[in-house]
C-alpha cells in the first residue's frame, strides 16, 4: 500500500512541473503580446494601472513612444484643487479660545453655551 502511495505521490510530482513548465511557456507568450499592444497603441503606465502606480528603482520601466500618434487618446485632465483657506475666528471666550463657527462646536463653546452664554455673547467685536 506505501508502494501505491509513494508511485501517485511521484506522477503528481511530475505532472505538477509538467504543469509549470506549460505554464511558463504561456506567460511566456502572454507577456510578448501584451508588449506588442503597448508599442502598438502606445499605451502608457498611467492609462495601464492608473495614476497612482508606483515606479520601483532606477531602471522603472520606460513609457514606450507611441507608434502612430494619431490613435493615441488624449490625457484625460487633472483635477484642480482649490487653495483652502484659513478660516477667520468668529467666537472666542475669556482665555482666548476661539472658533470659526464652521465644523463641530468645540467643548468650551459647548460650555459657555450650557452656562447661560448666548452665541451672540462670544461674537467676536468687529
Amino acid at each position: 500500500m506505501a508502494t501505491k502511495l509513494q508511485t501517485l505521490l511521484n506522477q503528481i510530482s511530475k505532472l505538477q512541473s509538467q504543469a509549470d513548465s506549460l505554464r511558463l511557456k504561456e506567460k511566456a507568450g502572454v507577456v510578448a503580446r501584451i508588449k506588442e499592444a503597448i508599442a502598438h497603441y502606445g499605451i502608457t503606465p498611467d492609462e495601464l494601472f492608473g495614476a497612482t502606480h508606483v515606479k520601483r528603482g532606477r531602471a522603472a520601466a520606460k513609457v514606450v513612444a507611441p507608434v502612430n500618434k494619431a490613435h493615441t487618446p488624449a490625457a484625460p485632465a487633472k483635477k484642480v484643487r482649490k487653495a483652502k483657506v484659513a478660516s477667520v475666528a468668529k467666537y472666542t471666550d475669556d482665555t482666548g479660545r476661539t472658533w470659526s463657527g464652521v465644523g463641530k462646536r468645540p467643548n468650551w463653546f459647548k460650555d459657555a453655551l450650557a452656562a447661560g452664554k448666548t452665541a451672540e455673547d462670544l461674537l467676536i467685536a468687529k
